[in-house]
């Protein structure tokens, strides 16, 4: 049993509008024929084996009310690649954020819907990414989220300290996953947790082994889903999807 990360599934007032904005940002396409559901998609990406990470925008009424600690950073080239994708960003309706980020080499934007995110400046690190360099989790203890999720997830725990945790797909491809240390008030909330998929028929199974873990059922107003909502030992909301 392994669970692999899908998506970064956003709360949307208007989820064709957001997604939109995110495919434009990323040089993905925009895909989904359900109401109220849009997604954001690499070229060739595939639910049921995925490569990398998608994005599902979802529309709600009032995506304010929605307290998740998951951003994207975006990976960059040069810091003439960071400057012109910033610009072009803020062409497609992003807008500066002030988190009390000071006097850092990224920058710090809002997307339409008020989600922040980062435009890193070239790290070796995030060099054959893609467009996302990493899923940023917030944490309290990146230790004890890194062992959950370690064993949570089929992916490879590469590195831990004290102030983070970093993972990526066992095949070493697409985005890296960190869990990074927060600490005191926060004063700024997104409307994006992660998405996990199991392989076909495993969905009771793994979140039994979650439950396991420390993971605790979560009642978000979904009503009768084929999805299961959780929280993580320290509260951050994901899904384990279904996939037959």
């Amino acid at each position: 049993m392994a669970l692999r990360v899908l998506q970064v599934n956003f709360k949307a007032r208007d989820d064709k509008a957001l997604a939109r904005f995110w495919a434009d940002a990323l040089g993905w396409h925009v895909a989904g024929s359900e109401p109220g559901a849009t997604n954001a998609l690499p070229d060739g990406f595939v639910r049921r084996d995925p490569v990398g990470i998608g994005i599902d925008v979802i529309a709600v009424p009032d995506p304010a009310t929605v307290r998740d600690r998951v951003h994207l950073d975006l990976a960059t080239t040069s810091l003439t690649h960071q400057a012109e994708l910033v610009e072009r960003l803020k062409q497609l309706g992003a807008t500066p954020a002030d988190v009390g980020q000071g006097d850092v080499p990224w920058t710090v934007l809002a997307d339409p819907e008020g989600n922040v995110f980062c435009v890193l400046e070239p790290r070796e690190v995030y060099r054959d990414t893609g467009p996302i360099a990493t899923v940023v989790v917030d944490c309290d203890d990146p230790r004890a989220m890194a062992r959950f999720w370690d064993a949570a997830l089929d992916w490879t725990l590469l590195e831990v300290t004290d102030e983070h945790a970093r993972f990526r797909a066992a095949d070493g491809t697409g985005p890296y996953l960190e869990l990074l240390r927060r600490t005191g008030p926060r004063s700024w909330w997104n409307h994006a947790h992660l998405d996990l998929i199991p392989h076909p028929g495993e969905q009771a199974a793994d979140v039994a082994r979650l439950h396991a873990l420390g993971a605790t059922g979560l009642d978000v107003g979904q009503g009768a889903v084929p999805w299961v909502c959780l929280a993580d030992p320290e509260g951050n909301a994901f899904c384990v999807l279904a996939l037959t």
